[in-house]
């Protein structure tokens, strides 16, 4: 199948939305149900009050004994005139099948430009330990902090979600490490809506984090992300409200 990219835009806050489906939906202590394919690309569009602003890519392969997850946004040419954006984000997890279908995180990297803002930062997992070294590469800062064995990175995490069983009508709880603290997050499982989108129709279930953290794409409005209703999980839209308007992230090509 076919699915393409997501974009983003709105020079009063376009922050990386590829991410933001990333940095919402968050570790999970519940069983593991579904698993989808690795290799897998999906592209997406973003829109902001129905105007094509960017595109983004979620994409996650094996290599070797890892396996590498990577998330990409630019803006639009119109866009990037006055409001640039040129996002990359990458997640190394160890394959570990004992803890989680896609391990763990051990290496997580973030660098981001969004008009004036910059940010580069890494965190190194050391599971064993329980312990996190996050590393500020623009102000020179390096920290180490406790974390719980079982902990994720905002990308990664977004990953082991798909694989785990939602119920309509309640609440998944999660666990990541962002901006320095570790955060538990209630994800809502909302309903289950046909979608259509250029990549087809899709029977979907209807999910609302409820985000603490300032995590990479911080809003203070509603996050609303579609995941299709089969064994894939696949994220094919996500809407949130900005200052002037909303964002929509559209599915639009890929493979998986």
């Amino acid at each position: 199948m076919k699915v393409k990219r997501i974009s983003r835009k709105c020079s009063y806050r376009l922050s990386a939305v590829s991410f933001q489906l990333v940095t919402l939906l968050f570790f999970v202590f519940v069983p593991n149900a579904y698993a989808f394919n690795i290799p897998e690309k999906l592209e997406y569009d973003l829109t902001w009050t129905g105007i094509k602003a960017g595109t983004s890519t979620l994409e996650i392969t094996n290599t070797g004994d890892d396996i590498k997850i990577v998330s990409t946004a630019k803006s639009a040419k119109w866009v990037s005139v006055f409001y640039t954006v040129d996002d990359r984000v990458e997640s190394t997890l160890t394959k570990n099948p004992a803890v989680s279908f896609i391990g763990q995180p051990v290496n997580y990297r973030l660098k981001i430009r969004e008009g004036k803002h910059r940010r580069d930062k890494e965190v190194i997992f050391k599971h064993e330990s329980k312990k996190a070294t996050y590393i500020d590469h623009l102000l020179n800062e390096k920290e180490e902090f406790d974390v719980p064995f079982l902990v994720f990175d905002p990308i990664s995490s977004f990953y082991y979600l798909r694989t785990l069983n939602f119920i309509v009508g309640e609440s998944l709880y999660v666990t990541v490490f962002d901006s320095k603290k570790v955060w538990n997050v209630e994800v809502q499982v909302l309903k289950k809506e046909k979608v259509t989108l250029p990549a087809g129709e899709f029977d979907t279930i209807l999910v609302k984090p409820l985000m603490k953290s300032e995590g990479i794409f911080y809003r203070k409005g509603e996050i609303y992300v579609w995941l299709t209703d089969d064994e894939n999980r696949i994220p094919v839209k996500l809407k949130t409200k900005v200052a002037l308007g909303s964002i929509t992230a559209t599915l639009v090509g890929g493979s998986y």
